[in-house]
């Protein structure tokens, strides 16, 4: 399956991560691991599903712990660093006026977790005329004005016109594409055929590793446990020796064998991020 030629995606990837806090003081939040998978791999992965792989098809934009995010990109895509403050999303596409090179951008959002069928994004690409906008969309309540009675699912279509006028200044795409296209009846929002959650804070992050694990293990295959494990994403190079239940442990993570961890996240030995469960 191959997307059009005119067609070039970009994963954005620059957030803070502030209500995920203290999990992203310690990696960009496009790298928390979601079932054992960073989220930056789950939105790569779902590109290439739709035809869109390479540095000449895919950007990935960076800011907080850029260095992390451009080592772990490698060759896979290309790499928009943003110096000083971060642009939003708006001016993250702008930034890359020059890679875009008069191309439609698909824009894709590296922070959430989503659980559709392979090739799902090829929804927004199918039987485009190149001139409206469009958006992913699901049923849900995210505090803002929905878009065709659906919230905002992560991803976006940017015509090449609208794509091309975006600035490398701070603004995002809700002022200064999506809402003037629905205005003026030129935006299409599209059903998730899936589940999407926002994993803004440890609730949702924790929702989304839960929902990964089926309500079943993910225990990576290097990890040791010898203690008792209930529907929890058990992280590469772990150690669990105690009683964890609907928890996430990072990888490296360990839990003494005196320890029980009920709705948290755990990394290394000594930070737990309790959770009150969404």
């Amino acid at each position: 399956m191959t997307a059009p030629d005119d067609v070039c995606a970009v994963v954005l990837a620059a957030g803070l991560g502030t209500r995920l806090r203290p999990l992203t003081s310690l990696r960009p939040k496009a790298l928390v691991p979601v079932g054992n998978v960073p989220l930056l791999d789950r939105a790569l992965h779902r590109l290439a599903a739709a035809g869109l792989t390479g540095p000449g098809r895919v950007a990935v934009n960076a800011h907080h712990f850029a260095d992390m995010i451009a080592s772990h990109v490698g060759t896979r895509a290309h790499l928009s660093i943003e110096d000083g403050e971060p642009l939003g999303s708006a001016g993250a596409v702008g930034k890359l006026h020059s890679w875009i090179d008069g191309r439609a951008v698909l824009v894709v959002n590296a922070d959430a977790y989503v659980d559709a069928p392979a090739g799902d994004l090829r929804d927004l690409l199918d039987d485009w005329d190149g001139r409206t906008v469009r958006l992913s969309g699901h049923v849900a309540d995210d505090g803002h004005p929905p878009f065709g009675g659906l919230a905002f699912a992560g991803a976006s279509l940017l015509p090449a016109p609208e794509a091309a006028v975006l600035k490398p200044e701070y603004s995002h795409l809700v002022l200064t594409t999506w809402r003037p296209a629905e205005r003026e009846q030129r935006l299409e929002s599209f059903p998730l055929n899936g589940t999407y959650i926002d994993c803004g804070t440890p609730a949702d992050y924790l929702a989304a590793n839960l929902h990964a694990a089926n309500g079943e293990n993910l225990i990576a295959e290097d990890a040791v446990v010898t203690g008792a494990v209930l529907s929890s994403v058990i992280g590469a190079g772990s150690a669990m020796y105690g009683v964890v239940r609907r928890c996430v442990l990072w990888p490296g993570a360990h839990v003494d064998a005196d320890e029980v961890l009920t709705d948290a996240v755990r990394v290394g030995r000594d930070l737990t991020v309790k959770v009150t469960p969404a």
